[in-house]
């Protein structure tokens, strides 16, 4: 879901950045040591998960995990996702370097609302309502995701709006094919290493 060098206005660039800074610096006081593996973990899984992209206007479609990430990270996973991205837009020249902190913001910011929103439910439940919960998060920090797209693209001009709902629109089945692989991942981790949800707890809004 990147958006490309040269689409928004300097403002929102700007603006953008500003609060991906900030909110880059909140993961990194959440940081701890033990929390580096399962950071480096989520933020290759998104490298990867990323790479398969179908152009769309100014945007793209691909699988995000974003969800994922920030109901296992919490604010970590604003630096996780930064540096997925940061090596996406320097090696294959997806986004682009002067949108990396909307891009970032775009993207990590629903994962953290994911989590502030349904990392309880996730960590408290069976391993199975947490699961469909994550599902739920997942797609969440999806359609999130889509919508701060498109606010960024409108923010621009107005000519951005039909590409703005396009984008929202396209994203529709990766919302649900998020859900299933979030609320898979959540399963799994739940039964393996539950410590890894109570790790995100810390610093919040």
């Amino acid at each position: 879901m990147h958006i490309v060098d040269g689409a928004l206005s300097n403002p929102v660039v700007l603006g953008g950045a500003v609060l991906a800074v900030g909110g880059i610096a909140m993961g990194l006081r959440q940081m701890t040591l033990e929390r580096i593996p399962a950071t480096g973990i989520l933020s290759a899984s998104f490298f990867v998960a990323s790479l398969i992209h179908v152009p769309i206007g100014p945007s793209s479609v691909h699988l995000v995990l974003n969800g994922l990430a920030g109901l296992v990270l919490g604010w970590a996973a604003f630096p996780a996702l930064f540096v997925g991205l940061l090596l996406q837009a320097v090696f294959f020249g997806f986004g682009g370097l002067t949108v990396l902190g909307i891009n970032t913001l775009n993207i990590a910011g629903p994962a953290v609302l994911a989590w502030l929103i349904f990392g309880r439910m996730v960590e408290r439940g069976s391993p199975m309502s947490g699961a469909v919960w994550a599902g739920i998060g997942g797609a969440f920090a999806i359609a999130a995701t889509t919508l701060g797209v498109a606010f960024s693209l409108v923010l621009t001009g107005e000519e951005f709006l039909p590409a703005a709902r396009l984008v929202f629109f396209a994203h529709i089945p990766i919302m649900v094919i998020e859900a299933l692989l979030t609320g898979a991942a959540v399963l799994l981790i739940r039964k393996v290493r539950p410590d890894l949800f109570t790790a995100a707890k810390g610093v919040t809004l």
